[in-house]
């Protein structure tokens, strides 16, 4: 199923049908390249190619300029300036670099090529080059390696074949007995475990920028192409424009969520090769249908957390943009706080609070694990929480599970740490939350 960037629409040209458009290899070809991996996963990508795909079939060449695309495919405003805001030239490279992978992968069988050639932003199609023929007397490539095989004794073939055969299968055994063994420590092992995916996602810097905009950002508002030009104020000076520019086109993260990566990384062992990281940025909803998922920061810097809140008991709340932060106790028990009031900012000392929850990812059959800081230093003890032993037997008594026990609870634990000009040098437990499904 196509994707189709909210607020972009794609018209076909007036002496164009839809069956015509749709009967032409050139948008057969595009069609293709659209329905894999790399495309699925990017609006931006799937809708900038299929607009040029579109513009250039039905010869549209007045909207291929960089303003008209800017305008189209990324919401910008009429009046932005191509030469100040870079996002097509950016993107443009990016698509000519996934389509030399289509050729090279899944596309290498194709007949009919599609590239960008630079300086233009008209698709060029041209027929795949066909293997030349050989001259009079000159002996096809294929017939001469044949030959040369043939001088060896078919024994000796069939021996290293057999042997090479046999060093791939040790190989793959040898690795799937260690994945089998590895004993990735609880909690983890609910989002790291053999043959599943582990998607991990970390902030994106980029919802710093709600603090110049003044408002918070929903998850909807944030999947909006044009979400982070909707937060810089009109006519910014230069160099802050050109701040924003490289912020906005950076995948800036924090140390926390770095912390927490690697310690996560380090746990899965032989089952690394099974977790992807990724910004939250580049997720989109499908994706959730599939695996286990690793969420990393509170809804102001990781959006997609907020499709959890409901079933948290813990929820992060800000009085203002950028102002007071705090988690607030939806329904508190005995001795439990209304509210726990964090850091004033990052990089201080005192004390900072944050949760770690672990859910059923609902329709699909995989789990979610949420780390949620008020601050860089909340975030960053959970790490340090899971990855100590003893910190790990404490949260467990404190849920009431038996280290016997082989069915792990979902569960929500709001923890608090004490840190020295930004680093947690404490770590307890506070309260818990056991989460049915």
């Amino acid at each position: 199923m196509a994707i189709q960037t909210p607020g972009t629409e794609l018209h076909i040209h007036e002496g164009e049908s839809v069956s015509e458009l749709q009967s032409d290899p050139r948008w057969q070809l595009i069609e293709r390249i659209l329905h894999t991996a790399p495309f699925q996963k990017s609006a931006f990508l799937h809708t900038l190619l299929s607009y040029l795909a579109k513009c250039t079939i039905s010869e549209r060449l007045d909207t291929l300029a960089e303003r008209q695309i800017g305008i189209a495919v990324f919401g910008k405003p009429a009046g932005y300036s191509p030469t100040e805001d870079s996002i097509v030239r950016v993107h443009i490279r990016q698509l000519r670099i996934r389509l030399h992978e289509y050729f090279a992968l899944d596309g290498r069988a194709e007949t009919l090529l599609v590239d960008i050639p630079k300086g233009s932003y008209l698709l060029e199609f041209k027929n795949a080059p066909t293997e030349p023929k050989p001259l009079s007397g000159e002996i096809p490539p294929s017939v001469a390696s044949e030959k040369q095989i043939r001088r060896f004794p078919v024994r000796d073939v069939l021996l290293l074949v057999t042997a090479i055969a046999a060093a791939i299968c040790a190989i793959g055994w040898y690795r799937a007995r260690t994945a089998e063994k590895w004993e990735v420590p609880w909690p983890l092992n609910a989002v790291i475990q053999p043959g599943i995916q582990t998607k991990l996602v970390v902030s994106d810097g980029n919802t710093m920028m709600r603090l110049l905009g003044d408002r918070q950002i929903t998850l909807d508002q944030y999947l909006q192409p044009s979400f982070r030009d909707s937060l810089v104020p009109p006519h910014p000076d230069s160099n802050v424009s050109r701040l924003l520019t490289y912020i906005s086109h950076s995948q800036l993260t924090s140390f926390a969520d770095a912390a927490s990566v690697a310690s996560l990384i380090r746990f899965s062992g032989p089952l690394s090769g099974q977790i992807n990281l990724c910004s939250a940025r580049d997720l989109n909803r499908r994706d959730l249908e599939h695996g286990n998922f690793v969420f990393i920061g509170s809804p102001t810097s990781n959006p997609w957390v907020s499709l959890f809140v409901d079933r948290l008991n813990f929820e992060v709340e800000e009085d203002g943009v950028g102002g007071k932060i705090y988690f607030r106790n939806k329904k508190p028990l005995t001795g439990e706080q209304d509210t726990y009031e964090g850091l004033v900012e990052t990089g201080s000392t005192g004390i900072d609070y944050a949760t770690l929850a672990l859910l059923p990812s609902g329709d699909s059959q995989g789990n979610i694990l949420i780390f949620q800081g008020l601050r860089e230093e909340g975030t960053e003890a959970l790490s340090i929480l899971l990855s100590d032993t003893n910190n790990r037997a404490s949260l467990a008594r404190a849920l009431g599970i038996n280290d016997s026990s082989r069915k792990t609870p979902y569960f929500e634990a709001l923890i608090r740490t004490r840190t020295v000009v930004g680093a947690p040098v404490s770590i307890d437990i506070v309260a818990t939350r056991i989460i049915q499904r």
